[in-house]
């Protein structure tokens, strides 16, 4: 199988280690992970705002570059949900990005679902001996639909010890431009989230979005709390206890 890791922006800009564990435990797995370079943004900032035009090179762009792989593995619901339920939409009208978009967009997956769906595995060989308590990121629960997928391979971890956070399915009040044009209610519905946070009483809060870890992040950063954020995919990828 030809896998290629699409890292997105906010990953590669900020937390380029979320992409270096995604091919972590996937070579750990036996799979060899390509890295094309060609790629970009997907468009979904410009997309939700408004600039369908200005995201249509965007979408080209991915098709074009991911078309000959067989799988194409990102560390984000989000972009992963732009790519499956938004370029479909965006593609109508032109005939043949409509067949690119058909035929890459059922092969773009969340790491957990290439995980567990694709290649059947919830233990990577991971050991992190901490608490953690797992925040499901809107992208994630409401449109990839991954349901306990990631909670599976947390399960699967050894040593850790998996709290259930209060409100789980609750936003975080990210969402993207949402906490820039409406942040005090994004504020209000952040400060929700890390007092159920802190209320697990767990060193870690898990997502699948490092955006929204950041958000969250953010608040637990000025309310002085001792958890701290970290996308599942270094959990998998960690072999002992984290720095």
């Amino acid at each position: 199988m030809r896998i290629a890791l699409f890292i997105t922006c906010v990953n590669d800009l900020m937390f380029p280690g979320t992409g270096k564990a995604v091919v972590s435990v996937l070579e750990r797995l036996g799979h060899t992970v390509d890295f094309p370079e060609a790629q970009t943004c997907c468009g979904q900032m410009h997309a939700n705002s408004g600039y369908r035009a200005e995201a249509m090179p965007m979408v080209r762009g991915f098709v074009e570059t991911f078309a000959d792989y067989d799988a194409v593995v990102a560390p984000s619901g989000s972009c992963v949900a732009m790519v499956r339920d938004s370029y479909p939409r965006l593609a109508l009208g032109d005939p043949d990005l409509e067949a690119g978009v058909a035929a890459i967009a059922p092969r773009t997956y969340e790491l957990a679902e290439l995980l567990v769906d694709v290649l059947g595995v919830t233990d990577v060989g991971a050991v992190f001996p901490h608490t953690v308590t797992y925040h499901p990121t809107c992208h994630g629960l409401r449109m990839l639909r991954l349901g306990d997928k990631p909670l599976s391979l947390l399960r699967g971890v050894q040593g850790l010890e998996l709290r259930p956070l209060e409100g789980a399915q609750e936003c975080c009040g990210f969402g993207g431009t949402f906490a820039l044009k409406n942040a005090g209610v994004s504020s209000a519905m952040l400060a929700d989230k890390c007092g159920a946070v802190e209320d697990t009483g767990a060193e870690y809060v898990v997502a699948a979005d490092n955006s929204c870890l950041m958000h969250i992040g953010g608040g637990l950063s000025r309310r002085a709390a001792t958890a701290r954020p970290i996308h599942y995919a270094e959990i998998l990828a960690s072999t002992g206890s984290a720095s």
